[in-house]
């Protein structure tokens, strides 16, 4: 995919709250991407006629859901450790 330049975060002060904050962006920026193929493979499978198809896109719905919920989890157990 080439290279990839990680984009800078506000000035968070540092320490475990502006590591957190860090994490907190990039889960965020995380499920906004999740949410625009989530919303564009039903779009497709909405669209599509053959079944076959439809299947694959229903694979694709199937599987972004299942990635949105393992960041949730993800997040949350993040916090959790970050609390410790």
């Amino acid at each position: 995919m080439g290279n990839k330049t990680l984009l800078p975060f506000p000035d968070t002060g540092g320490g475990p709250q502006g590591e957190l904050s860090e994490i907190n962006a990039l889960f965020h920026r995380l499920n906004n991407q999740l949410g625009i193929i989530l919303a564009n493979a039903e779009l497709l499978e909405a669209k599509l006629n053959d079944q076959s198809s439809q299947a694959r896109a229903g694979q694709i719905v199937s599987s972004t859901v299942d990635a949105i919920s393992t960041a949730q989890d993800i997040r949350a157990r993040a916090k959790i450790c970050s609390a410790d």
